[in-house]
């Protein structure tokens, strides 16, 4: 089996680096993942500049590239500069992150977006977090992936892409496993203000998460912030299904 792994951390990120470690174990693994620091770059694809290619060493890897484009640029070029090596991808992984990717954060999610670029490209796929962009705990992450690996390959559809998102902490203190749907990541959120030095001004984005409280724990916020680890089956039909006969009733046009 051959699995493509890509992230948006870059290819140097410890996240990567334990992903391709415990897959390695179980298949053959290749790597297509940004040259630098790609999160919360959504689902933009190149397409007005060239996107560079470079060969690279991963431990455990074999066959590593980092290209100067989006996630899911890694993901598309990477399973074409692959098959025209012969390599047919079986699945992708796209992780670890360092951070969460929860209920709405899915939207702005460069990992979760190489995950839905490997199911666009037809091939079964699992995005994998850890809940803190400080991340020091990827034991049950990597765990998680290998068991999405053995129990989805066959069986998991290409139309959809497992979320598993863990807690920063020892295996052992996590409380378990939650099979979740998205909840809303709603953020204190803030932009500081930075004279720029030539007469603009410029803002950086930060915020903390909030807390809730009262929620059902088969949300993935809450289960996260429970102590849980999650796993939310998504796709990217975004349609309202609900609302296609009532617009209808609008005569819109």
């Amino acid at each position: 089996m051959n699995i493509l792994v890509a992230n948006d951390d870059g290819i140097r990120a410890r996240g990567l680096t334990e992903l391709v470690r415990a897959l390695s174990g179980e298949a053959s693994v290749y790597v297509c993942a940004p040259d630098g620091q790609r999160s919360a770059s959504g689902h933009g694809i190149t397409v007005s500049k060239y996107i560079t290619v470079k060969e690279e060493r991963v431990e455990g890897a074999e066959y590593a590239l980092s290209t100067s484009g989006t996630p899911a640029d890694c993901v598309k070029l990477g399973m074409k500069i692959l098959s025209e090596k012969g390599v047919k991808i079986d699945m992708l992984f796209s992780g670890i992150n360092h951070g969460g990717n929860l209920g709405t954060d899915v939207l702005y999610s460069g990992t979760v977006a190489a995950a839905m670029e490997g199911s666009i490209c037809g091939v079964p796929s699992v995005a994998v977090s850890v809940d803190n962009h400080d991340a020091s705990h990827f034991d049950c992450a990597a765990h998680l992936a290998v068991e999405a690996l053995r129990k989805g390959h066959g069986n998991l559809s290409p139309g959809i892409v497992l979320n598993i998102n863990t807690p920063d902490l020892p295996e052992n203190e996590i409380k378990g496993l939650r099979f979740t749907t998205l909840g809303n990541r709603e953020y204190k959120e803030f932009f500081a203000p930075v004279d720029m030095g030539d007469g603009t001004k410029g803002y950086r984005y930060n915020g903390e998460p909030v807390v809730y409280e009262g929620l059902p724990g088969s949300i993935d916020v809450i289960a996260i912030q429970d102590g849980y680890a999650s796993i939310t089956p998504i796709h990217r039909d975004l349609t309202a299904y609900e609302m296609v006969e009532e617009i209808k009733k609008w005569r819109i046009g």
